[in-house]
């Protein structure tokens, strides 16, 4: 089953998202802003994370950054999850480390996806 972390400061995203992740078969924890999530990302081990980019205490720009600048983090693909949808946004996303980039709101099964593309070589 593979293990996801889903960075997410609203209470209304992580709920949707955490069940139907749940309910297709992946396991999920939450961190609710960008420290927790980088130290939940540092404590792993995770399949994927999913990173919302709009976060408090630290950015989700911010948060990937830290995540990849760990040793033995640099492969775990992250996705970053944002209502950013302005031009360069995607750039900005993938610039900060991400390995993809999805807009909010989300739609689950192009989510899903990008998220069996990334996982796929690790199988």
């Amino acid at each position: 089953m593979p293990r996801v972390l889903l960075v997410e400061d609203n209470e209304m995203n992580r709920d949707m998202l955490s069940r139907r992740l749940i309910k297709v078969g992946y396991e999920v924890a939450m961190a609710f802003d960008g420290a927790q999530g980088v130290e939940m990302a540092q404590a792993g081990p995770w399949d994927i994370i999913l990173m919302d980019m709009s976060l408090p205490v630290i950015d989700g720009w911010e948060a990937t950054r830290q995540i990849r600048a760990t040793p033995g983090l640099d492969k775990i693909p992250i996705i970053a999850l944002t209502a950013h949808a302005m031009a360069g946004d995607r750039d900005k996303a993938m610039d900060a480390g991400c390995s993809d980039y999805d807009t909010k709101p989300v739609e689950i099964t192009r989510l899903l996806g990008k998220m069996t593309a990334l996982l796929e070589p690790k199988a």
